[in-house]
């Protein structure tokens, strides 16, 4: 052999880099897709309120119990869920997923068929109870696919995946209406979450070391790349988040202990706080979601296609929030989230006092409603991603079913307020309920930490919170 074959039978011996693949934005897409059709099951009620308050007779404050019986039972599934999700196998978890999605879209078909406001009221309650689940594995899903750096992003997309859904649902509704009818709005709905939760289970596993698609390069990329799982003083540096010393002083940030244990979890202010801060907001939301449409008829007197795009409006700047709150959260402030939560917090509360007395005209309510939904949705990844940050892989699922479950019944009661305010007040009274739970979520997030996760026994600033 001479030199020459040497070095090519050398060459051809060592071992070929593998290529590391992108499977986790492939499930990061599905996620997206699902979490928009399950939000947009939920979210076409509101369009189809005012033709159900006609046919069937109910007052504001009925109209108000039917949407919040969704959230109730929404919220009161969380923590189960949450630890059965810690209990059960990554492969079971997964096909669970689907069954629920499945679940979801049946129960918005079934809303088409009601009779009376008891089958109204059962089927929202068992849409709450299929869909409760999904939001739980949807982070669980992102916790073990992505690494710390890109949490905060992905969490963003899937919480835009949460306004896109309602973004798309007047457009799509007062089409279906005018064609067919109000019914055929939950038809229409439920077919799409079938098919990907089909897709679901022959795409995704609740793990990447699970998933045929994703490469071991790419699994020790999502692996390595968490402050838990860093080895050595260069893995400790890269990992550390730097310090701006005026936003920390504002923000709490101080090293606290992960939250090995369930008991942990449960005892955490921390976990708490943040977890009402979250009711307050989402009932915002859900009365934009629910109460907004029927505002823009009945008040301002807008006919279908103007209520259609202004219903829509929050929506959109939501989106836009969602994703720019994750970035900003990720990419500028070191993975912090408090600061994107409270400055959402504020912006909305500003934003509420701006639509009192608004005038009739589409111009001023779109612009509006547009930066209440940005200012509403630019925190939103936050309260996902903030337990992240306290909780172990493993306990995380229950952390963020107690964030959620009582983010969920705090949310629950807010269109359920709208309509007794209602009967008895005028709509500026809404607009100053959603500026009193807006002030109350900043309050509640100026009491917790913004945590920089340590193990229990790394040093003696390591401490619980």
């Amino acid at each position: 052999m001479n030199n020459a074959e040497g070095v090519v039978a050398g060459a051809k011996a060592q071992p070929v880099a593998e290529k590391r693949t992108g499977h986790r934005w492939i499930v990061m897409g599905l996620i997206f897709c699902i979490w928009a059709i399950a939000c947009a099951d939920r979210a076409n009620f509101g369009i189809a309120l005012p033709y159900l308050k006609k046919e069937y007779g109910i007052t504001n404050t009925q109209a108000g119990l039917i949407v919040s019986l969704f959230s109730f039972a929404y919220g009161f599934v969380q923590i189960p869920v949450g630890l059965l999700y810690k209990r059960l196998s990554e492969k079971t978890t997964g096909f669970l997923f689907s069954i629920f999605m499945i679940l979801t879209s049946v129960f918005t078909g079934l809303m088409g068929t009601t009779s009376s406001v008891f089958l109204l009221q059962a089927y929202r309650v068992g849409l709450g109870l299929s869909e409760g689940p999904l939001g739980i594995g949807c982070t669980n899903v992102i916790n073990r696919w992505f690494p710390a750096k890109e949490k905060g992003t992905a969490t963003g997309l899937w919480i835009a995946a949460s306004k896109l859904g309602p973004l798309i649902v007047p457009s799509v509704c007062i089409v279906v209406i005018q064609l067919w009818g109000w019914r055929e709005i939950f038809y229409v709905f439920a077919v799409p979450g079938i098919l990907l939760a089909i897709v679901w289970m022959f795409t995704v596993t609740n793990s990447p070391s699970e998933n045929r698609f994703c490469s071991e390069a790419e699994q020790r990329y999502i692996a390595d790349d968490t402050p838990r799982q860093a080895h050595g003083a260069h893995a400790s540096r890269r990992n550390e988040v730097a310090h701006i010393p005026y936003l920390d002083a504002f923000n709490r940030t101080r090293r606290v202990a992960q939250l090995e244990t369930i008991r942990q979890v449960f005892g955490s202010w921390n976990i708490l706080g943040v977890a009402i801060g979250y009711g307050c907001m989402i009932g915002i939301s859900n009365i934009f979601m629910s109460w907004m449409p029927t505002y823009l008829v009945t008040v301002k007197g807008f006919a279908s296609v103007k209520m259609g795009f202004l219903a829509s409006a929050p929506f959109i700047g939501a989106v836009a929030g969602n994703m720019l709150g994750g970035v900003i959260s990720d990419r500028l402030l070191g993975g912090r989230r408090k600061p994107m939560m409270m400055l959402g917090a504020l912006g909305t509360m500003l934003m509420m006092l701006l639509l009192i007395d608004a005038p009739d005209s589409v111009a001023y309510l779109g612009v509006a409603l547009m930066l209440a939904g940005l200012m509403l949705g630019i925190g939103f990844a936050g309260y996902s991603a903030y337990p992240m940050g306290l909780a172990t892989k493993s306990t995380y699922p229950t952390a963020f079913g107690i964030v959620n479950c009582v983010g969920q019944i705090g949310g629950a009661c807010a269109p359920l307020v709208v309509g007794i305010l209602l009967d008895k007040f005028s709509w500026t009274s809404v607009f100053l309920y959603m500026v009193g739970t807006a002030l109350l979520c900043l309050l509640l997030l100026f009491s917790v930490a913004e945590p920089i996760a340590t193990r229990r026994g790394d040093g003696p600033q390591a401490r619980a919170k």
